[in-house]
């Protein structure tokens, strides 16, 4: 073989060569170009998700968020409510006190049961009593009597001197250092925040219930 023909075979061979290399080359182009866009659709897809769960996520607290607003405001309103209850309720005591004072089959009684409160609570054998206009005459009539069952073993002189009040007592010791104002008034007064318990239980018994159990 001569030369020329030897270097035609060379060319040939590395023509050949170079050709499957090429071929390879591309080969291996095609499938690194497929994985890299296999890759840049999963990271894709992941990345959605991200964006879809964190969307998802802000929107539940932006719920969870509004839900809890709408209860606050919601119970502002019902204690709002609650206590124009109460303070209505309590309002209209005055009122209720004053039909009861006028009733003696309930009055009386429970005149004397103050009377016998007073009496209890003050360390004195000789007590002064006041009352308010109305009952002084009611009580005057018969007063030894009805003050020997209040207060058994004591002194009690009912004083001319008149009250401003619904009903009630007013329980002075004789030398005047120690007083038990037992009116209607004075009760209130001493009892409200035990009165505004008691009414707000009464009308809404059922909100104690749902604030324990939540």
């Amino acid at each position: 073989m001569s030369d020329p023909d030897d270097i035609s075979g060379l060319e040939s061979a590395l023509a050949e060569r170079a050709e499957k290399l090429a071929g390879e080359h591309l080969a291996s182009g095609r499938l690194a170009r497929e994985r890299i866009l296999s890759e840049t659709r999963q990271r894709l897809r992941i990345e959605e998700q991200r964006e879809v769960l964190a969307a998802k996520a802000q929107a539940e607290r932006a719920y969870q968020q509004q839900v809890q607003s709408a209860e606050l405001s919601l119970r502002a309103d019902l204690d709002r409510v609650r206590w124009e209850l109460v303070n209505a309720v309590l309002d209209d005591l005055p009122a209720r006190l004053a039909e009861l004072a006028g009733d003696d089959a309930s009055y009386l009684p429970l005149l004397r049961d103050y009377l016998r409160e007073g009496a209890e609570s003050i360390e004195r054998d000789e007590l002064v009593v006041r009352v308010n206009a109305r009952d002084l005459p009611r009580l005057r009539k018969d007063w030894e009597k009805y003050a020997k069952e209040a207060a058994p073993g004591k002194r009690l002189t009912l004083s001319p001197e008149t009250l401003d009040g619904t009903g009630g007592v007013l329980i002075v010791s004789s030398d005047g250092n120690i007083r038990l104002d037992n009116t209607f008034e004075g009760r209130m007064e001493r009892l409200e925040e035990t009165l505004q318990s008691a009414v707000a239980e009464r009308l809404m018994p059922q909100q104690t219930g749902e604030a324990n159990s939540g």
